[in-house]
């Protein structure tokens, strides 16, 4: 309740709660997701709005062997429930697998530790093109100064190859004083190597647009918006009838 209160007082209208898989550490299953309304009997409204702060569900898989993968490929249904489905791969193979195959929302990347491989341009523009976005989090560069140090050079490697691309930047905070605001992880962004328009869009239309492949993942059927698409003046000139026209231009 505290972190909602402080996300609702620096900006925030939406908060994903992450629950985390370890495949490593001991055998685990998915369950199912704890509903916002049962923690939260009353959510906060953002500032400047009539609406209360929206509560996602969101899965992290943390995978170190292919087989861990299977259970993404398997039609589960807890993992339908959950808003976001996201996958944290330890090795090359596996990120090229999350980046090719995997039905994801985000992939994670270790900002940690020294990173144990290298970008590859394929794998990325592939989970670009598909619609997946890529995660940074920047509570480890607050905490230490050399998770610090390895975020900004694997955040940097990244860059390198997405140019700014599908980038996410959150916080996964677990204490209030964990969090920033939007403006300032902007600015940290621009510290990761992102462009001012690259950095400003990880904090709020890719966080949205990730949301919204979230949805189309758990409908199958995909989510359409029309736009009224906006007239021509050369337009407007040929369906105006040829006596009115002529009119006009004597």
């Amino acid at each position: 309740q505290n972190i909602l209160t402080v996300c609702f007082s620096v900006g925030y209208s939406a908060v994903a709660l992450n629950h985390v898989i370890d495949f490593k550490e001991k055998k685990q299953e998915i369950i199912k997701p704890v509903s916002p309304s049962e923690l939260f009997p009353s959510l906060p409204i953002v500032q400047g709005t009539s609406k209360r702060i929206k509560v996602l569900t969101r899965l992290t898989l943390v995978v170190s062997d292919p087989s861990h993968c299977n259970l993404l490929r398997s039609t589960s249904a807890n993992i339908r429930l959950y808003d976001i489905i996201a996958v944290f791969p330890k090795t090359e193979k596996l990120f090229h697998i999350a980046c090719t195959t995997l039905d994801v929302d985000l992939v994670c990347i270790n900002v940690t530790e020294k990173l144990p491989f290298y970008f590859r341009r394929p794998p990325v523009n592939m989970a670009i093109d598909r619609g997946i976005y890529f995660e940074l989090l920047y509570t480890p560069a607050i905490k230490d100064s050399t998770m610090r140090r390895y975020t900004i050079s694997n955040a940097i490697s990244l860059m390198q190859i997405c140019k700014g691309k599908n980038i996410v930047i959150s916080s996964a905070a677990e204490r209030p004083l964990e969090l920033r605001g939007p403006y300032d992880v902007a600015n940290l962004g621009l510290l990761f190597g992102l462009p001012e328009g690259e950095a400003k869009a990880a904090v709020s239309t890719n966080c949205r647009a990730a949301m919204l492949h979230g949805e189309t993942r758990k409908s199958a059927c995909g989510i359409v918006y029309t736009v009224k698409k906006p007239r021509r003046v050369e337009e407007e000139e040929t369906t105006v009838p040829a006596c009115k026209k002529a009119k006009t231009q004597a």
